[in-house]
């Protein structure tokens, strides 16, 4: 099957160009060119909008009114994926906030089940505490933050179909167990975490490699203590970053930028089940949640993740960085994918990679989604005239 994209920008490996036929077989890409006089099977005008790579989302804790603590379930999973397509989402981790033993368990079976069910985006889980500092916990419950057993390690560590990525607080963690974490291929990173900066960059030693929603519920940067964003800047570690003009000032979002670059910098919605909902409010484990003019926020002030979409999450950062949309766009899919070490297979539109790809408008709208070479339903007008 072949596409051919006109009248807008496709963003390739080796930049932007006006015009492109893309050949998808299999829901992989297998070839790239500039268009021919051979007839394409679909033809789509991008109107003066944009191609670009799908969106990888590496914290997703719900969309759709579905929040994935209440429901691990497959169709729980569908639910969030779904909300998250029309947002140009094409990949993404089903996010478990600080719970119970058998919750994190039913999760990651939940996504297991998921992945071998075909449902469409869903890559692995992100398990969010509840290893984590309860000085830095956030929205997330005191009650439920523990230290890493032996049986929960075990089931970090076991055969999984997809990635596993696991937020943690470093100074509270053994050296050993994140070792022993990284060597079964879990994903470790830093968040909700009080951490000096040596204590941080032993856990980098050790194979931590990333940190969740710098800045934060984190240590600060200060001249005479680093801290934990001190030692994300101070090292080749992946940084998550969510630009919704409430959880980062525009110049905190040029600054990390700048210090990490785009090929470390990754956009992160840390979304909560309102995405993709007109709903005003949600529960999150008991508390009421309200969501007013984008934010979601508990009665005592706490930020409780957000109403933001990955869309939503590139065009504010295009708008408070002034950066070229294929450099932001990059740190929404490839930077990423490299990240979860999926850029084999994901992050750009490439021959070998999965057809995921979003289309958006000039003003950086979400138009259509793809899911290997699918077009996700409710997300665009009808785009099959050849």
């Amino acid at each position: 099957m072949i596409y051919r994209f006109h009248n807008g920008r496709v963003a390739l490996p080796d930049g932007a160009v006006g015009a492109a036929d893309i050949a998808v077989a299999d829901g992989a890409v297998t070839t790239v060119g500039p268009t021919g006089p051979a007839s394409a099977d679909h033809m789509v005008d991008l109107e003066g909008g944009w191609l670009l790579p799908g969106f990888i989302d590496t914290q997703v804790n719900g969309g759709g009114g579905v929040l994935f603590n209440d429901q691990v379930d497959v169709e729980a999973i569908a639910a969030i994926g779904a909300a998250h397509a029309r947002f140009g989402t094409t990949a993404f981790l089903p996010t478990l906030i600080s719970d119970t033993p058998a919750q994190i368990a039913a999760a990651m079976a939940a996504v297991d089940a998921a992945i071998e069910q075909g449902v469409p985006g869903v890559v692995g889980i992100h398990i969010e505490g509840p290893f984590i500092n309860e000085v830095k916990r956030g929205i997330h419950e005191a009650h439920r933050i523990r230290r890493l057993d032996a049986e929960t390690l075990a089931t970090l560590t076991a055969p999984h179909r997809g990635r596993v990525m696991l937020t943690l607080a470093p100074e509270l963690c053994d050296e050993e167990d994140i070792r022993t974490l990284v060597r079964h291929g879990v994903i470790v990173s830093a968040g909700h975490s009080d951490a000096t900066y040596d204590e941080a960059q032993r856990a980098i030693s050790a194979g931590l490699s990333g940190f969740t929603h710098l800045f934060n519920a984190m240590s600060p940067l200060h001249h005479r203590a680093p801290g934990a964003v001190g030692a994300a800047f101070d090292s080749d570690s992946y940084c998550g970053l969510i630009v919704d003009d409430v959880h980062l000032h525009p110049a905190v979002v040029r600054l990390a930028i700048k210090a990490k670059g785009i090929e470390r910098v990754m956009l992160v919605t840390d979304a909560m089940p309102s995405v993709g909902t007109d709903d005003s409010e949600f529960t999150l484990q008991g508390k009421r949640i309200a969501v007013k003019d984008g934010v979601c926020i508990f009665e005592d002030g706490t930020l409780a993740g957000t109403h933001l979409d990955m869309a939503a999450a590139l065009r504010k950062t295009v708008e408070v960085t002034g950066l070229p949309v294929t450099d932001v766009s990059a740190m929404a899919s490839a930077t990423p994918a490299a990240f979860l070490s999926l850029q084999d297979s994901h992050g750009a539109i490439a021959p070998g990679q999965r057809a995921d790809w979003v289309w958006l408008g000039n003003e950086l709208d979400p138009r259509a989604t793809w899911i290997g070479g699918r077009i996700a339903p409710d997300t665009v007008p009808d785009l099959s005239r050849a």
